[in-house]
């Protein structure tokens, strides 16, 4: 996929709001809000999608219909700074399911994670097993979230 600068028009911008809202909704629909054709629609998402603006498509669930999962912020330390030591925490990311976003930080913090997981008996066992095993990581602190006033991921256009 490549990437570059894109100028964005009214209709993309209209385009980009009404997908977030609903990625389901089909070129018609989407002509329909925007003001274009399904056609004219159909060829500036393409377009979106080729320059890397809209990334992918998917469906959002709500953990609390599969009988919920607790949300925690987890933030990592590195042992030492080093290439190697980045390389093998991007490995543990990109292998490491409950890991659902992951930061590099600046302060005192290398990484921050937000991470889902069962309970915390399986947290418990994820930041022992997991991470504080990993060779690459010296520290780290958990923050459990009690609750979730806003999950956004709405870009504002």
């Amino acid at each position: 996929m490549q990437f570059y600068c894109i100028n964005l028009d009214l209709f993309d911008r209209r385009l980009l709001a009404a997908l977030q809202s609903d990625a389901a909704r089909s070129n018609a629909e989407l002509g329909e809000i925007v003001g274009l054709s399904a056609s004219q629609i159909s060829r500036r998402r393409e377009r979106l999608e080729s320059a890397g603006v809209i990334r992918r498509y998917r469906a959002e669930i709500d953990p609390s219909a599969l009988g919920g999962a607790v949300t925690v912020f987890v933030h990592v330390t590195f042992s030492s700074h080093s290439a190697g030591n980045a390389r093998k925490l991007r490995d543990l990311i990109n292998t490491t399911p409950e890991i659902l976003e992951a930061h590099a930080m600046t302060g005192e913090t290398d990484y921050q994670f937000r991470v889902a997981v069962a309970g915390l008996s399986e947290l418990a066992a994820f930041v022992n097993e997991r991470l504080l095993a990993h060779p690459a990581i010296a520290r780290v602190r958990s923050e459990i979230v009690l609750e979730t006033l806003k999950d956004e991921r709405v870009w504002p256009l």
